[in-house]
Parts: C-alpha cells; structure tokens; sequence
C-alpha cells in the first residue's frame, strides 16, 4: 500500500506541471478529451496485449458512466480551467481536500465509513486551511483567481464522490484495470461532441510540441497508468484511505513548480496546507494517535 501511494504521489504530483503547460495551448475541453482518448487506446491495448476482452454486463456500464462523469469529464476540465489562472502548486493544494470531502461522501453514502468526532475536527480544520488560502484573495482582490479557485474545490468534490462510487466495482467483480479503461472509453466518446462544439479546436492555432508531450505524458502516465493503481488502492485501502494520496502530492507540486515554471505561492498558501494537512492527520487517525501516545507520557 506505501508503495502505491508514493508512486501515485509522484505521478500525480508531476501531473500538474504537464496541466499547466497543456492548457496554455489547448482549450480545457480539447485538452480533457485528447487526454482521455489517448490514455483509454493505451489501457485497451494492454486488455488486448493481455489477453483480455473489455466485456461488461449492460447495468455495469452505467455505473461506469456516472464514475467517467465524476472522476475523469467534470473534474478534468475544472481543474484544467483553473490552471489556466492559477499557479500549479496551489491547485495541487486545493486538490488535496479531495479526502476532506470524503469523508463528508463515505458518511452520506456509505454504511461502514461514518464521520467520528475526530473526522469532524478534521473536516473542521481542513476547511479552516480553505478559507485562509481563498480568503484573502476574495475580501481584497476579488479577481478571477477566486473563481479559479473554487472551480478546484469543486473538481477535489467529484473526486471524493468517485472515490465513494468506484467502490461498487469491486463488489461487481469488475478489475482495477477494466473499471480504468472502462471511464476513459465512456468518458473520452462523451468528451468528443462537447469539446468539438464548444472548443472548435481547427479554429485554433496547431498547439506546440511542448503541448503535445505533456498531454500524452498525462494520459499514458498520470491517466492509464494512475487511475490503475487508483482503484486497486480502493480495492485493497478503501475509499476514504486511497484519497489521501492527495496529501503527499502538494509537495511533488510545488517542488517541480518551482524547479520548471517558477512559481512562487503565497504564505497563505503554505498555511492553508499546513491545516488541510493538520485535518487529514485527524482523519485518517494519526493524531489521535499521537496525542494518545503523549498525553500518558506526560501524565
């Protein structure tokens, strides 16, 4: 399981310098179907290179339909939009309240995953770290940021939701790599007319080469290879404990950021993390226990 997460911390950590370099050049919604369509060709052809035939029951398709909604189409383009007005580092931040979220969905929706009153005090001090990192921007500067922002929050939201839903497959029998390539299929056909509407992507200038490498880096790796080491984390972690990968992954962010794009976050931003990371500590358990270890020792 720790090797999993840190694998997934790298990759997705990395994912978010190859975001910001493609929606510099490609509209969000292109961006989001060109990435979905590579990355389900790639996890067909390792079904057919191992022998495998993506063949799914009727009912189990529509799940996988509502999971390629919320775990791939809607996140995708928010995340990709805000990116465009956003530094990297802190939508990796933002992005990382996906397990805060959580836990809010596996109460709602789950009958083994109910919110404790150290889970509360987490929710309770990550949203604290929210507040203090959009906050300012919004009482004093009220620009586009603010919304760039909120349109992360809101892609972390359907993440937690999916991490929820996608446990349904391992009850169905349905594989960790079947249920991948399954949402990148439904959601790279779903993602076409919508991108080709909105976007008129042959009205625009032929992105650079830069462009084109960092969205076929996002979907072989950080989508195909990702989402594959995602759901057998669910199978074996859970819901709630697969999600905190987005803790360890604002660190990879904000160092690669720094090194390739420059960017340089806010103190806020850095305060902001420090609660959300203080509240996921307090979910998963970690500071009850240590605060259980110490107090005797103090008595």
């Amino acid at each position: 399981m720790k090797r999993i997460l840190l694998a997934l911390a790298l990759i997705w950590g990395v994912a978010f310098i190859f975001i910001k370099v493609a929606v510099t050049h490609v509209d969000p919604l292109t961006y989001v179907w060109l990435r979905l369509s590579i990355a389900a060709a790639a996890l067909w052809l390792m079904l057919r290179w191992r022998g495998e035939r993506l063949k799914l029951p009727l009912a189990v398709w529509g799940a996988i339909l509502l999971l390629a909604l919320l775990n791939n189409m809607v996140p995708f383009a928010l995340s990709g939009w805000g990116q465009q007005r956003i530094a990297s580092g802190l939508a990796s931040i933002l992005n990382a309240t996906t397990p805060i979220w959580g836990v809010i969905a596996a109460h709602l929706w789950t009958r083994d995953e109910r919110v404790t009153p150290a889970k509360l005090f987490g929710v309770l001090v990550g949203f604290g770290g929210v507040a203090m990192m959009i906050g300012p921007d919004l009482l004093f500067n009220g620009n586009g940021t603010v919304w760039a922002q909120i349109a992360c929050l809101i892609a972390a939201l359907s993440y937690a939701i999916a991490g929820v839903w996608a446990r349904r497959f391992k009850t169905l029998g349905v594989s960790p790599i079947k249920v991948a390539a399954g949402q990148l299929i439904v959601g790279a056909f779903a993602m076409a007319p919508i991108a080709l509407v909105i976007d008129q992507p042959w009205l625009r200038p032929l992105p650079p080469l830069e462009a084109w490498g960092a969205i076929v880096a996002l979907a072989l790796f950080c989508t195909a290879l990702g989402y594959v080491l995602y759901f057998k984390l669910i199978d074996t972690a859970g819901a709630t404990n697969a999600v905190l990968v987005t803790l360890l992954v604002p660190p990879f962010a904000i160092l690669f950021g720094s090194l390739f794009l420059a960017e340089v976050l806010a103190p806020q931003d850095f305060a902001g993390l420090a609660l959300i990371a203080l509240g996921l500590a307090a979910i998963d358990g970690r500071l009850v226990r240590i605060l259980g270890r110490r107090l005797p020792q103090a008595a």
